[in-house]
């Protein structure tokens, strides 16, 4: 029966796949049918357009990116620490996507957003909230590292904003030249914007 099928399952993974590849605007409904082995039929029952569809896939991203970066700014450990893991689990998934595809994959949400950014209001919209709560659970570490003395004080949501800009720039960068290593600035960065010492690198092997 349909509504038992894993067809929406397949088309999400079909779309995601193909969206790490090309942009949204090259990518079919027919296309996403076919990678995902669902007749062009059932994906209207499923999804009511590719928007629809789209909206779905970067849901489902920030289900688990977002999970992902909560275990970490929830963790009781110090803003440097959280950071460091942060930008490890970055620089993982980059460095995996070169592993298993051939090419640095770069972030879902900043593809789209460079796409999208004056094309689609219902999945810019999302975008803005997506990176909107990324600054929040950044600002929140940076501010208790001030108020604790960690870090000097300072904006700390400008200071939270400007590492995930530069979080999502990077990311851009390793797209770009096809390089994760690019990934590896983004320590020393962060410690020029915390205004604190001389860092090491914080990016895994």
């Amino acid at each position: 029966m349909e509504r038992t099928s894993d067809g929406r399952e397949r088309l999400l993974a079909a779309a995601s796949a193909l969206l790490s590849q090309r942009s949204f605007s090259s990518i079919g409904i027919a296309e996403i049918c076919a990678t995902a082995d669902v007749q062009k039929g059932s994906f209207y029952y499923h999804f009511q357009s590719k928007q629809a569809l789209a909206l779905a896939v970067i849901e489902e991203h920030w289900v688990w990116q977002g999970t992902e970066w909560a275990k970490i700014f929830d963790a009781k450990a110090p803003l440097l620490e959280r950071l460091r893991d942060l930008f490890g689990l970055t620089a993982d998934i980059q460095v995996a996507s070169l592993a298993g595809a051939g090419s640095v994959m770069g972030c879902l949400f900043g593809n789209l957003a460079l796409e999208m950014s004056r094309q689609d209001d219902p999945i810019r919209e999302r975008l803005q909230g997506i990176f909107d709560e990324q600054i929040d659970m950044v600002e929140r570490a940076v501010q208790e590292a001030m108020d604790d003395a960690q870090v000097l004080s300072g904006n700390a949501r400008e200071t939270a904003k400007s590492i995930v800009a530069q979080l999502e720039g990077l990311v851009l960068f390793a797209k770009l030249f096809n390089d994760p290593t690019q990934l590896d600035q983004l320590w020393e960065n962060s410690m020029s914007l915390l205004r604190l010492g001389e860092p090491t690198r914080a990016t895994r092997a």
